[in-house]
């Protein structure tokens, strides 16, 4: 039974631009192999700019970084990165949350 359900709006609970910050740089590490020729550095802060605040579906966001960097990748291939990726990285937030709040 759902007891309550929290909105966070305004990042109070999450901060979303370090979360995300930090879930794209693991992410560029999973696609290394694929990504040799892009700075990490330059692939974070375009993805970051691309994606708009969460605003930007991210098979548009794939799309444009695979059109602007000429990686070998098709949207979904990099989607799924996101999708299998996302759970394991949702695991170590949510350490990092329960560590914050025995504290």
């Amino acid at each position: 039974m759902i007891k309550a359900v929290i909105f966070d709006l305004y990042g109070t609970l999450l901060n979303r631009d370090s979360f995300v910050r930090s879930f794209i740089d693991q992410q560029y590490e999973r696609l290394k192999p694929h990504l040799p020729h892009i700075l990490k550095e330059n692939y974070v802060h375009r993805f970051i700019e691309l994606d708009n605040h969460g605003y930007v579906w991210k098979d548009e966001v794939y799309q444009q970084l695979i059109e602007e960097y000429s990686i070998m990748l098709s949207p979904q291939k990099m989607l799924n990165y996101v999708v299998n990726g996302f759970a394991d990285f949702n695991v170590i937030a949510n350490e990092g949350t329960r560590r914050w709040k025995s504290t």
